[in-house]
């Protein structure tokens, strides 16, 4: 399964991809900062996330029997080898 936010990864989940949210966050925090000093929700721009993460879980794959092609692999922003620190196996 593929998940749009890394912490399902980083909690056990196969891999996803979706917009960084570092980038996600900031943005919020920008826009949240130009509503308090007084501009109009309806005057601020639709943003689009410009960087997107693949991040990969090779412990969960390796237990669940799947083998990652090393080109995809290559392709990740990060991949994780060690299990989530509530793992009991």
């Amino acid at each position: 399964m593929i998940n749009a936010f890394r912490f399902f990864t980083d909690a056990g989940g196969l891999m996803s991809y979706g917009a960084s949210t570092s980038e996600i966050y900031t943005s919020a925090a920008e826009q949240v900062a130009k509503i308090l000093r007084g501009t109009s929700p309806s005057e601020l721009p639709l943003r689009e996330a410009t960087r997107f993460e693949l991040v990969i879980n090779n412990w969960t794959a390796k237990a669940l029997g799947l083998t990652i092609p090393p080109s995809l692999l290559v392709r990740a922003d990060e991949v994780i080898e060690s299990p989530p620190p509530f793992a009991t196996h």
